[in-house]
């Protein structure tokens, strides 16, 4: 059996990005940091978004950064799943409203 292309242990050579390009590797992680920081929105909600966004993204080691931060946080499974639930809405949905754009053309080409 093949090892899979993700790796977890990549999620903790993550800061390693700055190794081939300190200045903008720097500047991500700075912007990084002050979004994640209290604000209009508690660090929780913000976990909670993130962990929404990165399974729409479908990215595995999102996924698990934020599993584990919302539990630290105090997240319940319901409200990750639920949270999770609103991504998946959010995304079909913008799926879906794409369809209007096809129409639209047919019924162009059809004129």
């Amino acid at each position: 059996m093949s090892k899979p292309y993700y790796d977890a242990a990549d999620l903790r050579k993550f800061g390693n990005i700055t190794d081939w390009s300190k200045e903008l590797g720097e500047k991500f992680f700075d912007y990084y940091a002050k979004v994640f920081e209290e604000g209009a929105l508690t660090a929780r909600e913000k976990s909670l978004i993130a962990l929404a966004v990165a399974h729409t993204e479908q990215c595995p080691y999102c996924i698990d950064a934020y599993t584990k931060d919302g539990l630290e946080r105090g997240i319940t499974k319901e409200e990750m799943m639920e949270a999770v639930h609103v991504g998946a809405a959010i995304k079909s949905g913008a799926t879906l409203v794409h369809g209007v754009q096809m129409m639209n053309k047919v019924n162009k080409l059809e004129m």
